[in-house]
């Protein structure tokens, strides 16, 4: 039993906006309404923030790709050791800090919920046991299915009834099979087109062998997701990332999905605009417009950071011309039948003007959209940066001369193709509460995480106030994991083993027979070896769906 009191109490969700109060979580590990005649532990937040525990909603922390970015880049664990204590295990690494270091670094910012943002199906068994080996945090994946070859030849068929309904058993099956969360989509058809030595040009490029299109596999995964009552819409990582004039294609996509579930993920990414010679330009203010036009629209940002940073993505194409365009080391991988991927190690340096160009926009988008809502603060770890630049990127929000401080170390013309310099807007901490905790928590669907109300999860961040907001959020004064104190002043205490979060569909998730077939035809394992198996999710916590169609 825990009883926090005399803080001040951050709870958008009930529109609670550091109202002093008392947060109580019951023996059950669920935030109550406990009576004041009850023994338990009394913590005096007199002074401080008390917020629910933060929610990232796409980042990079467990997989085969992670595990290639560790080996390829031993330079990341040079400098960056962590060593162990009576409670917690040694660590290392920086941009790809190793399992262990990343569930103490999350729970050490007062985060307690990050999810796994790409996941191939036939890698999600390595996922998963890599996610058990990260302590404190709860955590889910997201499945990828936007270059998966039986969504293709499924999206191929001319019966639509027939097509709609082939859709929704494939999709239930693979995420049944890989104890996914989501649907997760990446360059849609750009990935499969790149392997036949083609590009895609727009949404309506055919895609070789199958003929689709990106726009269908978009529209046909989000109907389907729509039809399944999943909790979380389609996470899509648009065509074109990173091209010049990219936010045209970005526009387009969310014009082709207005009416359907989704969320765009690192959209600093996708927000490019092109000058007349050809070179990167700010198009956040386009993007923004639309977006406060249309409430129903949802993203992370993708905030980039200065310094090092290893980008690793399903978009295996985008990863080549980077390694083209920069000389950088890559690996690339082939995912049978289902994906890419590809790793670079970068350096972000605010010399580069299209570095700091990059790092504008991000911000751009931060304050320019003015639903917080509508916004999810992410540096789509470790791509644009590590996740523990979450508490600069804080301050540069909420202090306008701290950020106009930090421009002036900036490539001199970066002005010119950005309008940061313009903005005054400066975040509150409710806005804060809402873009690190409580928006990621209503988009992803999980309506006991970030709030305070009575019946949620006892996950708790108390920050002390102070002026300096980096501070303040690099080393919360305690984080409580189901009201049992794991982090004391950004170090973590106890290294409990939290909960994974998956989803359970209407219905028997079972594989056509003829897609069978072709999986028996053409894939590395047998059916009876993929689907990832109960030993692998000791502690599952279950969103049920219900069917809408």
């Amino acid at each position: 039993m825990l009883k926090i009191i005399n803080g001040a109490v951050y709870d958008p969700e009930r529109g609670i906006n550091g109202e002093i109060g008392t947060v109580c979580v019951g023996s059950d590990g669920k935030i109550c309404e406990m009576p004041p005649d009850v023994p338990c532990e009394v913590v005096d937040a007199a002074g401080c923030a008390v917020m629910a525990g933060g929610v990232d909603i796409h980042s990079h922390i467990a997989g085969t790709k992670v595990n290639s970015a560790r080996s390829m880049c031993p330079e990341d664990h040079y400098d960056h050791f962590k060593p162990h204590t009576a409670t917690t295990r040694a660590g290392t690494g920086f941009t790809v800090p190793t399992s262990f270091y990343t569930g103490y670094e999350y729970a050490g910012l007062g985060y307690t919920t990050v999810f796994e943002a790409a996941v191939p199906p036939l890698e999600a068994r390595h996922a998963h046991e890599e996610l058990l080996d990260v302590p404190i945090i709860d955590t889910g994946a997201y499945t990828l299915m936007g270059n998966n070859y039986m969504v293709m030849q499924i999206l191929a068929e001319e019966d639509p009834a027939a097509r709609r309904e082939r859709l929704r058993d494939l999709v239930s099956w693979l995420l049944d099979s890989t104890r996914g969360y989501a649907v997760k989509v990446v360059n849609p058809g750009g990935v499969e087109s790149w392997k036949w030595a083609q590009g895609i040009q727009n949404l309506d490029t055919p895609v070789p062998p199958f003929g689709v299109t990106p726009r269908q596999i978009m529209t046909g995964l989000a109907e389907t997701i729509r039809d399944l009552g999943l909790p979380h819409g389609m996470h899509l990582h648009c065509n074109h990332l990173g091209e010049a004039g990219n936010y045209i294609t970005t526009l387009e996509t969310m014009r082709a999905l207005d009416g359907l579930p989704f969320h765009l993920t690192h959209l600093q990414f996708h927000a490019y605009g092109q000058s007349k010679k050809g070179s990167l330009k700010s198009a956040a203010r386009e993007l923004a417009d639309y977006i406060n036009e249309h409430p129903n629209v949802t993203f992370d940002v993708g905030q980039m950071v200065f310094g090092p940073a290893t980008t690793m993505t399903a978009d295996a194409p985008m990863q080549y011309r980077l390694h083209v365009v920069t000389g950088h080391k890559w690996i690339n991988n082939d995912v049978e039948m289902e994906s890419g991927a590809g790793v670079v190690p970068l350096q972000y340096k605010p010399t580069s003007l299209v570095n700091a160009i990059q790092w504008c926009i991000g911000l751009e988008l931060l304050l320019l959209v003015k639903n917080a809502w509508q916004v999810i603060l992410t540096t789509d770890h470790p791509n644009a940066g590590p996740f523990s630049a979450y508490p600069q990127i804080i301050r540069l929000l909420m202090d306008r001369d701290y950020r106009a401080a930090q421009m002036e170390a900036l490539n001199p013309r970066v002005g010119k193709y950005t309008v940061l310099a313009q903005l005054q807007r400066e975040y509150t901490l409710e806005e804060i509460a809402v873009i690190t905790r409580s928006a990621a928590a209503k988009t992803l669907g999980l309506a006991q995480r970030g709030n305070l109300r009575a019946g949620s999860v006892g996950d708790i961040a108390v920050y002390r106030i102070q002026e300096d907001k980096e501070r303040m959020f690099r080393e919360p004064a305690y984080v409580f994991k189901d009201g049992s104190p794991v982090v004391r002043d950004g170090k973590a205490v106890q290294s409990p083993q939290g909960r994974r979060l998956v989803v359970r569909l209407d219905g028997d998730a079972a594989l056509p027979d003829d897609l069978a077939q072709e999986f028996h035809n053409y894939y590395s394992i047998t059916l009876a070896n993929f689907p990832v198996q109960d030993e692998y999710i000791p502690r599952p916590e279950v969103i049920s769906c219900k069917r809408t169609a």
